[in-house]
């Protein structure tokens, strides 16, 4: 099988796992930028270009597209799609799950169980709106933000006037969101591959952090997850038609809370938390639907 992951930098640690996994089990796999693909168009041939060369014989795809790089990275896979090629997430779903408050919509309409949460136009009513999640503390996203980076929490309602305030100055588009005491600055990720949680782990933020990513200096430990969560994470895979992700949640006193969906999940936490081959249950999933 013929195997293209996408991905800006073929140095990271989930991209080189992919290509490890992949030769293990006697695949040809090539690492490709995808903002160095140029989108041929054409009646009933539409092609890719890449570096000079039209990329034919491929048979599936794995794309790694950064949130930086949405709008064009989605094009190519779905070029590839075009192509008739099996990508391991679909375009739509990528593009479904990027768009922050579009996911929670359908999350919210496939009835999984979130923190209170607000989206507003740069209303003036500020107050308003710290009110409805509860009041302080509170925690303020910026849309676009990834990694915990746009990630801010409120601890009085002043302060989140001002941070509201502030944004709305900036014309940033933001959401408000409950913040949940008892989950004690940890969530946990159920990774979902192919409908089946395949690896689940609680990362905790480093003390004074309330972010538990760990990117921001979390720790991760494996865990086993209840049934209320394992089915929370597969239905929230399922409602955004995600064929691979990481379903991101808090665990609370009215159940799993979906903080969000993330459709391109690194596997070095994950793998070094449960100590499993998670880039070859990835493979194996490219060989049953190829």
């Amino acid at each position: 099988m013929n195997i293209i992951i996408l991905s800006r930098n073929p140095n990271l640690y989930s991209t080189k796992r992919l290509v490890e996994a992949a030769i293990k089990r006697k695949h040809t796999v090539e690492v490709i930028d995808p903002l160095k693909c140029e989108i041929i168009i054409e009646k009933k041939n539409p092609a890719i270009l890449y570096k000079g060369r039209v990329l034919t014989g491929i048979d599936a795809i794995i794309p790694r597209i950064g949130a930086s790089v949405t709008f064009y990275g989605t094009s190519v896979v779905r070029q590839f799609e075009m192509m008739k090629v099996f990508s391991t997430v679909e375009s739509q779903a990528l593009v479904r799950s990027r768009d922050k408050l579009r996911s929670l919509q359908v999350l919210s309409r496939a009835g999984l169980g979130m923190p209170k949460t607000v989206f507003s136009n740069y209303t003036k009513n500020v107050a308003e709106v710290i009110q409805y999640v509860g009041g302080a503390p509170l925690i303020i996203k910026l849309l676009e933000g990834t990694q915990g980076l746009g990630v801010v929490l409120a601890e009085t309602n002043n302060a989140a006037e001002s941070v509201l305030e502030a944004f709305n100055g900036l014309q940033a588009r933001v959401i408000v969101q409950e913040f949940i005491k008892e989950s004690k600055g940890a969530d946990l990720r159920a990774f979902v591959v192919d409908g089946n949680v395949v690896g689940a782990m609680k990362r905790q933020g480093k003390e004074g952090e309330f972010r538990s990513n760990l990117h921001r200096g979390g720790s991760a430990d494996i865990i086993e997850l209840s049934d209320e969560e394992e089915n929370a994470a597969l239905k929230a895979a399922k409602s955004l038609g995600l064929g691979i992700c990481g379903v991101d949640m808090l665990q609370s006193e009215r159940g799993p809370l979906i903080l969000e969906v993330n459709s391109s999940p690194g596997l070095e936490g994950i793998e070094k938390a449960t100590k499993k081959d998670i880039a070859k249950t990835i493979i194996r999933y490219l060989e049953r639907n190829v």
